[in-house]
């Protein structure tokens, strides 16, 4: 079960097949190739029509609610400290596992050096992160990021809370599903210092991390935010539309090279990224929006109105695309 400042959500399913249903009526289907931290989620209504995204200059994102969960369990009979098990391993499965204290988690760091590392993971993600203290959550998963530490080779972590997940939104439309390991808990870092507004920083940590498609996303975002276009290219060459994230690449790359003055090979990107009708609207409407502005540049003001069109069609709540409208107008 998953629960945020949101919604009530469970989920369940195998290693590398999940479906998670959330009180807001909002169902994810995941498919993922397991060790790799690569996979492909699928978003849809159960019963109702969702409401526009409402998007804000500079975009903020909704990672804040990221939050751990697991899998249903294997076995129908959970594992829990035996007898001569450490004090340090009873207490902690206690507070973190049995019923979850944070205050007694930090309690139990504090009291055990055995405990720290898996405290302050599990403090930022299930309490900083969430209530969208970002400093508190900076300062353990600097700490813990900077260790090294891997959740996913943890005796405690694989023992009592295997298959442990993080839900993480790593750019706009593009959530992953990653299992709780060091790369993701290096993405989640990084997502907390660029809204810090340490963006130099966050590209340190995410170029340290081990190169997988949702490790692009977050460093084409954040090369995008310092204007790298020529590294926004290099590291998006070659990528075609498989999923929502290389569709996301593909339209950073467009812009890369639109602002690189070459229109035609963006023009190019933003076609291959539209190639597939049934990607998420905002991510759809992103690619009109960054067409037209190209179009724009080009002179060609006819082509970029049908595409701000478009966009308002879906979105009357879009960010600049009546502004843009009546100045063509």
């Amino acid at each position: 079960m998953t629960v945020t400042p949101k919604s009530v959500g469970i989920s369940g399913g195998v290693r590398g097949a999940r479906v998670t249903a959330n009180s807001r009526g909002r169902v994810t289907r995941t498919v993922g190739i397991p060790g790799t931290g690569i996979a492909k989620v699928d978003t849809f209504s159960a019963g109702k029509k969702a409401a526009p995204p409402q998007r804000a200059a500079p975009r903020q994102k909704a990672f804040a609610t990221a939050t751990t969960g697991s899998a249903v369990a294997p076995s129908p009979v959970p594992a829990s400290p035996g007898f001569l098990a450490p004090k340090w391993e009873k207490r902690l499965y206690k507070v973190l596992v049995q019923k979850l204290d944070l205050n007694l988690v930090a309690q139990a760091a504090e009291d055990f050096e055995e405990a720290r590392l898996i405290a302050a993971t599990f403090e930022a993600i299930q309490g900083a992160v969430p209530r969208g203290d970002h400093e508190r959550a900076s300062q353990l998963l600097g700490w813990v990021v900077g260790a090294g530490y891997d959740p996913s080779v943890d005796p405690f972590v694989t023992k009592y809370l295997p298959h442990s997940f993080i839900n993480l939104e790593v750019a706009e439309g593009v959530t992953a599903h990653l299992p709780l390991d060091r790369d993701a808990l290096g993405l989640l870092y990084a997502e907390i210092l660029q809204q810090r507004g340490e963006v130099s920083a966050a590209i340190d940590v995410v170029e340290g991390l081990t190169p997988s498609t949702i490790a692009a996303v977050s460093l084409v975002e954040l090369y995008a935010f310092q204007s790298k276009w020529d590294e926004v290219v290099e590291l998006t060459n070659g990528v075609t539309n498989e999923d929502e994230a290389s569709t996301y690449l593909l339209i950073q790359r467009a812009v890369a090279l639109r602002e690189l003055s070459f229109y035609e090979a963006a023009r190019e990107s933003l076609k291959e990224a539209l190639r597939v009708r049934s990607r998420p609207i905002d991510l759809r409407n992103r690619a009109y929006a960054e067409r037209a502005i190209a179009y724009l540049r080009e002179g060609k003001k006819g082509l970029a109105r049908k595409d701000f069109e478009r966009v308002l069609a879906q979105d009357a709540n879009y960010p600049g695309i009546r502004e843009e409208l009546e100045r063509l107008a």
